[in-house]
């Protein structure tokens, strides 16, 4: 068997090619903001995770620019050699303080974050209870860690506490939540995991990825929303949502911290976050402490999105959430790559979602909204979403 065969497997992708359906790889002419230039057409974009809008703020801007000035563009190694700048240990003295926590370290991606942090605190001996519905690179983190895996049904509580039941009683426990869940918009249900660790000797994990400046009086993200910051044990978050820039974080207790940047491979041998992504991300969290307005104003659009979607006769999960996640099913893939076609031509971008990202069956719009959309662009938005799956609705694969 050649090893390439697999390659060949793409007659879907060439189908949807060939029908001029292709929803992926779309080329942004522009800044990423409300409505953006993509291809020569002027759209609205409500398919970013710019949440606070600050990609475009000059103060980011400015200190991006500052720092390939002072540094350069790259660190040219990793954190644990050459690659450690005064900016980097800066930053995470300054997420640990927001966060209320005793250190912080950071890593280059998002994803990396989180195969460096659970690859490292999790062995061969332990259990990792992972929501069905957390983002990919938690499994591939949990893979990496060799622990044993075990998946609870979606926010099932009754679930997590019968496969904890089952754990035992020598095994280290981490359970591991998205706080706001990537495709779905919902949030963990948070209180009753801290309740369920507490009762069966468990470490406490949120990925804060989509909820740090979006949940929270002060956008310190899902344990504030719930006010449980002292009952998470880790949090994980990225910079390239709400903080406008290119990387990810964890915020523990100092030994924890100090363990995961001796021992965890993916932070060890990959190289630091670029002089600029740092100073972007430090200028970002400084105008989220000065700013937190920029949060209500964030929670108060998606209300107003998912009534305006709710009175076009849209049909939406989480009526009454808050995040500026809002999925619209259309179920079928050629339903929601027709979907998204024809919102692009009139001047609308969504994500187009389909397996593995969800489950078969399950495929969806993506929207999601920032604090600088205007109630106006929001509006238009949602008539056009309704008109278009009007049209789409009788479609199937």
């Amino acid at each position: 068997m050649d090893l390439f065969k697999k390659c060949e497997q793409t007659e879907w992708i060439e189908q949807v090619k060939r029908d001029g359906i292709y929803p992926y790889f779309h080329r942004l002419e522009s800044r990423q903001g409300p409505e953006v230039v993509m291809e020569g057409k002027k759209t609205i974009m409500i398919g970013s995770n710019n949440y606070l809008g600050l990609t475009t703020h000059p103060e980011v801007i400015e200190a991006g620019v500052a720092a390939i000035k002072e540094y350069g563009t790259g660190c040219s190694g990793s954190r644990f050699l050459n690659g450690t700048l005064r900016e980097h240990v800066l930053l995470e003295e300054e997420l640990a303080d927001f966060l209320d926590k005793e250190a912080a370290v950071t890593f280059s991606t998002g994803f990396q974050s989180n195969l460096g942090i659970i690859s490292a605190v999790a062995g061969r001996t332990d259990y990792i209870m992972c929501d069905r519905e957390n983002h990919a690179s938690i499994y591939d983190a949990a893979r990496l860690s060799f622990a044993k895996m075990v998946r609870y049904n979606h926010s099932d509580m009754a679930d997590l506490e019968e496969k904890l039941r089952s754990v035992p009683e020598s095994a280290g426990i981490l359970i591991v939540t998205d706080g706001v869940f990537s495709m779905g918009g919902d949030i963990c249900k948070l209180p009753e995991i801290v309740r369920l660790a507490r009762q069966y000797g468990a470490r406490v994990m949120v990925d804060d990825s989509h909820g740090l400046g979006v949940l929270g009086a002060r956008g310190r993200g899902t344990a504030e929303y719930f006010g449980l910051e002292k009952e998470v044990d880790i949090y994980m978050g990225t910079f390239s949502k709400s903080l406008a820039s290119l990387g990810g974080y964890m915020a523990a207790e100092r030994k924890v911290c100090e363990y995961v940047r001796h021992v965890s491979r993916p932070f060890i041998f990959s190289a630091s976050m670029t002089p600029a992504s740092v100073a972007c991300a430090r200028a970002a969290l400084k105008i989220l402490k000065r700013e937190p307005e920029r949060v209500q104003r964030l929670t108060d659009l998606s209300v107003f999105m998912r009534k305006a979607l709710i009175k076009e006769g849209v049909p939406i999960m989480h009526e009454d959430g808050i995040t500026p996640i809002i999925p619209i099913y259309t179920y079928t893939n050629r339903r929601t790559f027709t979907a998204c076609k024809k919102l692009f031509e009139r001047g609308v971008y969504v994500n187009s979602t389909v397996s593995p990202a969800v489950p078969e069956g399950q495929s969806l719009l993506r929207t999601s909204y920032m604090a600088t959309h205007k109630e106006e662009q929001l509006s238009r938005a949602a008539h056009i979403i309704k008109e278009v799956l009007e049209e789409v609705k009788d479609i199937e694969d």
